[in-house]
């Protein structure tokens, strides 16, 4: 879909303090294998009675007020909230992005959890637009998107749940405006596409009557492996898994006139070197310098906040100016894919 008058008007991030990726390996909490290939030097992990010893929404609120703070006026025209994660958010069957709103846009203002895994960030995005897209004549709008997550033990172990990855704690937050007042970007176009039939990725074989035990921390590596014993079709979901991204880019690319050429930066779900070394070369044919790479091995996996947190470090950095095109691939197993391409048009002094 291409859109008209979307604008980026604030982003913010909030990180916990680094754990050494060596120092795990040392103390047997790492493989070192997965090390050597994933290449992550550091996750972002907040530890328990530390400065940063935050819940999963209190991250994402941090991160909101940064990004209302440098949205300008378009933060006083929040209409929704989205507030997306993957794991727990600090109490059971309780609504997240209602305590995201109230503690950063009131108590008045529509919020909504949006659980599309890894891929909630960029598909948010997407549903925050077409919100923006129906709006009425002359009627300006704006809506705050939020993810947060803290993969905290001993329920989940950041290091070993799944290989290839390692999953980091933090917050996200971005708000689109319909009006191009103090925007730092414009989105030019999303393309989401689906493939339904591998949602047994993530599940396994089968169902469980309850959450995994606490005391025995998810191994989402084990569900894949028993999914795929199970129908022996490693190939052919591997294939399939890079159709529907490819055909996501190929769609978002085509809909904002941009050939890969034209992208300056390229943001990805943030991996180990392996996967998005593959992704780069393979699907998209970029070089790795395009990429957030080295912001990828400092603080892991978001969640669904890789995106706006590596667009964020990118115009945080000064490695985007105006004119620059972003590509946003995202990824979140069911298996769902959205692709977002986004120029950039007055980063000076939105950061502040």
């Amino acid at each position: 879909m291409r859109w008209e008058q979307v604008y980026l008007a604030g982003t913010g991030v909030w990180l916990a303090d680094r754990a050494d990726a060596a120092a795990a390996v040392a103390a047997g909490a790492y493989d070192a294998r997965e090390h050597a290939v994933n290449r992550i030097d550091s996750v972002s992990a907040a530890t328990a009675g530390g400065p940063d010893d935050l819940a999963a929404p209190e991250m994402a609120v941090r991160a909101a007020r940064t990004a209302l703070r440098r949205a300008g006026r378009a933060a006083e025209r929040i209409g929704t909230v989205f507030h997306s994660y993957l794991w727990f958010q600090g109490a059971e069957l309780w609504p997240a992005a209602a305590y995201v709103a109230q503690h950063t846009v009131g108590p008045a203002v529509p919020a909504f959890d949006l659980l599309q895994q890894c891929n909630a960030g960029l598909s948010g995005m997407e549903l925050a637009a077409r919100q923006l897209q129906a709006r009425g004549p002359g009627e300006d709008a704006a809506v705050l998107l939020t993810t947060a997550d803290r993969f905290a033990p001993p329920a989940f172990d950041r290091w070993r749940a799944e290989r290839g990855m390692v999953y980091g704690d933090g917050g996200t937050a971005l708000v689109l405006s319909s009006s191009p007042e103090h925007a730092v970007g414009r989105l030019l176009a999303t393309a989401t596409r689906v493939d339904n039939s591998l949602e047994g990725l993530p599940r396994g074989a089968g169902f469980r009557p309850g959450p995994e035990a606490a005391d025995r921390p998810v191994d989402l590596g084990a569900r894949t492996e028993e999914y795929f014993h199970a129908h022996r079709n490693l190939r052919a979901v591997t294939l399939r898994t890079a159709e529907v991204a490819a055909e996501s880019i190929r769609a978002a690319l085509a809909e904002a006139g941009t050939p890969i050429e034209r992208i300056a930066r390229v943001v990805l779900n943030a991996t180990g070197h392996q996967r998005m070394a593959w992704q780069l070369e393979q699907q998209l044919g970029v070089d790795e310098k395009l990429s957030t790479w080295e912001f990828c091995r400092e603080v892991g996996h978001l969640g669904a906040g890789d995106h706006v947190a590596g667009l964020n470090e990118l115009l945080e950095t000064g490695e985007v100016g105006g004119g620059d095109r972003v590509l946003l691939v995202g990824g979140g197993t069911g298996y769902s894919c959205t692709s977002a391409v986004v120029e950039i048009t007055d980063p000076a002094g939105w950061c502040a």
